[in-house]
């Protein structure tokens, strides 16, 4: 099973949000049950950006809220661990 290993930055950008907007706190959490379950899942529009981000992927979580994160080999060669780099809205973290 995935693990979501929380960055530094992620974690500041999550409390950011749900300090700002705390009822989105139940919709972050199903955002990232569905990473760890699926990543590609329909409901995410996962996708692998370019430039300067390039080799990470990012997915929708709402309206204007991406979550931006890299896939991490496991140790035990199981599958890929999802490393949170940021969250924010599309002129945030992009």
């Amino acid at each position: 099973m995935r693990t979501l290993i929380w960055s530094n930055a992620f974690t500041r950008s999550f409390k950011r949000w749900i300090r700002k907007r705390p009822v989105l706190n139940n919709d972050i959490a199903e955002i990232l049950r569905l990473l760890v379950v699926n990543p590609f899942t329909p409901e995410l529009e996962t996708h692998k950006l370019k430039g300067k981000l390039s080799g990470s992927w990012a997915c929708s979580a709402g309206y204007d809220l991406r979550i931006v994160f890299d896939f991490v080999k496991e140790e035990k060669g199981g599958e890929d661990d999802i490393l949170l780099l940021a969250m924010g809205t599309h002129d945030e973290v992009y």
